[in-house]
């Protein structure tokens, strides 16, 4: 008697499932096994991006001279990545698409998100019971796609965030690290011009494809582990160094922390980088040939 009640519980969760299936899955506008792309908009032609949760502050990101900023919910240099995965939902394919005659159906009537590129807005809704998908509209149809979008965009806001100490157009053409405590003594300064390094320690031997590598290896890819903002307290005095920049801009760059990681700020942006110890003593530490 047991075993046939489990039976027939069993049969009545699989009813009730395919029941739920054909619930979510009505006529399809297109009877085809080919899936069909979400848009035809390109990733290169947003401008800009606006993503609304209901619980969570609305984040805006803009493009300018081809490199992405955050706006709100405040200002900063946005990774490039970052943004793309957001923009690949452009890209989606669907094998199933509805018309929008009822929203409420896919739990579009309140989106969980709502994704703003330019003046073009998707929706997000529920998720398909059976494949895990995901219901989204855009125009004027509803499409069922991974979830591996509306994950992107619920990304946190410092993840967003460019984790590259230097920003677009800041070329390097010096270092100033006789604020450290290791170069006060002697005041390394260097300078870049052309292919040639010009050391400011009298006596000292560099060898110019040491530094080369230095400067390649370390500073010309330079990507933090993550970055965040912090709040400038210009009360605390840090050891510091100086970035010169080919248009004269010397960069502040304090050193907050040397271990467990290297902690560098920028407090002309506002942004705190975290960088594995090893790689921090590489940076402030170049093979100049002092002894």
């Amino acid at each position: 008697m047991k075993s046939r009640w489990l039976v027939n519980l069993g049969l009545l969760v699989v009813i009730a499932g395919l029941a739920l299936f054909l619930y979510l899955n009505p006529k399809k506008e297109e009877e085809s096994p080919n899936s069909v792309k979400v848009s035809e908009l390109s990733q290169a032609d947003v401008r800009k991006v606006e993503i609304e949760f209901s619980a969570k502050k609305p984040v805006v990101l803009e493009k300018r001279d081809g490199n992405w900023f955050l706006v709100q919910p405040y200002a900063a240099r946005a990774g490039e990545q970052a943004v793309n995965r957001i923009l690949a939902v452009l890209n989606a394919d669907s094998v199933d698409k509805f018309d929008t005659s009822d929203l409420a159906r896919f739990g579009l009537d309140h989106p969980s998100l709502r994704l703003k590129l330019d003046d073009k807005e998707l929706l997000f809704g529920t998720f398909n019971p059976v494949n895990g998908q995901q219901y989204v509209a855009f125009g004027n149809s509803v499409y069922l796609i991974s979830t591996s979008y509306s994950d992107a965009a619920a990304t946190q806001v410092v993840e967003l965030l460019d984790k590259k100490l230097l920003g677009p157009g800041e070329e390097v053409v010096g270092f100033d690290f006789s604020h450290l405590e290791q170069w006060e003594a002697t005041g390394l300064r260097l300078e870049r011009k052309g292919s040639e390094w010009k050391v400011s320690i009298p006596g000292a031997k560099p060898v110019r494809a040491e530094l080369d590598e230095w400067f390649g290896d370390g500073w010309k890819t330079l990507s933090a582990n993550s970055v965040e903002p912090y709040r400038v307290d210009s009360k605390t005095v840090y050891p510091y160094f100086e970035i010169i920049l080919k248009n004269g801009k010397r960069i502040h760059v304090d050193k907050q922390l040397e271990s467990p990681e290297m902690l560098l700020a920028r407090p002309d942006e506002g942004m705190l980088y975290h960088f594995p110890p090893d790689l921090g003593f590489s940076l402030l530490n170049p093979p100049v040939g002092a002894h």
